[in-house]
C-alpha cells in the first residue's frame, strides 16, 4: 500500500512538473508572440513613413482646412490647356500662376457654400461641351482620343465647364448688383477713347453716343465688377491662412 501511494505521489510530482513546464512553454511562445507582433507592427510603421512624407509632399497648397495637391495642380494645368487649344505648360511660373487661380477658387467655393448662392446644374454644361467639341474635333472618336492624350477625362472637362459657369454666375449675383456707371463717366469714357478710336477706323464718318452707349456702359461695369472683386478677394484672403509650398511648385 505504502508503495502504491509514493508511486501515485511521484506520478503527481511528474505531472505537475510537465504542466509547470507546458506552462511555461506557453508563456515563452505568448511573449515570443507579442514581441513578433510588436516588431511588426514597428516596421509597419516604418515602412509607412515614406508613404506619409509623399502625401505631405504631395501638398501644393492650403487654404484654411482646405489642400490644393499637386495633382489637382497638374490637373488644372492639362484641362485649362486643353480648352484653350494649348499644350500645357508645367513651368515654375504656369504653376504658380495656376496655384493663385485655384487659390480664389477655394475662396469663392467657401462663399458659395456658407452664403448659399445660386449655382448651376451640372447639366447646363452639356450643350457647351457639345458646342466645345463641334468647334474643336471632327468627330467624337478625335476629341476623345485628344482627352486621352493630354492625361484628362471628360469628367475633368466638365467640372472645369462648370466652374466657369459658376464663377460667372457668382460674380453676377453678388457684385454687378451694386455697381452703378453715371452718364457723365459715359460720356468721358466716349469722348477721350471711343471718339478718337472711332475717327482713325472711319475718319470722316460721324462718331454719336447712342451708337457707343450700351458697349461703353457695359465696358465701365465689367471693369467695376473687376476691381470689387478683385478687392473681395484681397480681403478674404486676408481672413485665410494659405500656405504655398514652394517646392511643389518647382
Amino acid at each position: 500500500m505504502d508503495e502504491e501511494q509514493s508511486v501515485e505521489t511521484s506520478l503527481d510530482a511528474a505531472d505537475t512538473s510537465v504542466r509547470a513546464t507546458v506552462f511555461r512553454a506557453s508563456l515563452g511562445a505568448a511573449s515570443m508572440s507579442a514581441s513578433v507582433t510588436k516588431a511588426a507592427l514597428i516596421l509597419a510603421l516604418i515602412l509607412a513613413l515614406p508613404a506619409f512624407a509623399d502625401i505631405i509632399d504631395r501638398i501644393a497648397v492650403s487654404v484654411g482646412n482646405r489642400v490644393i495637391a499637386v495633382s489637382d495642380l497638374d490637373r488644372e494645368i492639362r484641362v485649362a490647356a486643353f480648352l484653350d487649344g494649348v499644350q500645357p505648360d508645367f513651368s515654375p511660373a504656369a504653376k504658380r500662376a495656376t496655384a493663385e487661380r485655384m487659390i480664389e477658387q477655394k475662396l469663392i467655393r467657401r462663399e458659395l457654400e456658407t452664403s448659399r448662392y445660386p449655382v448651376p446644374d451640372a447639366s447646363e454644361v452639356e450643350p457647351v461641351l457639345a458646342e466645345f467639341r463641334e468647334q474643336h474635333f471632327k468627330d467624337d472618336d478625335e476629341y476623345r482620343r485628344a482627352v486621352t492624350e493630354r492625361g484628362i477625362t471628360e469628367q475633368d472637362v466638365k467640372d472645369e465647364l462648370l466652374w466657369q459657369r459658376t464663377l460667372l454666375r457668382f460674380i453676377e449675383v453678388r457684385f454687378r448688383p451694386a455697381v452703378q456707371v453715371s452718364d457723365q463717366e459715359i460720356q468721358d469714357y466716349f469722348e477721350q477713347v471711343v471718339v478718337p478710336a472711332a475717327r482713325v477706323a472711319h475718319p470722316g464718318e460721324p462718331v454719336v453716343l447712342e451708337d457707343y452707349r450700351s458697349q461703353v456702359e457695359e465696358k465701365l461695369s465689367g471693369q467695376r465688377v473687376d476691381k470689387e472683386v478683385d478687392t473681395w478677394l484681397k480681403e478674404s484672403r486676408k481672413r485665410n491662412e494659405i500656405v504655398i509650398h514652394e517646392d511643389a511648385l518647382q
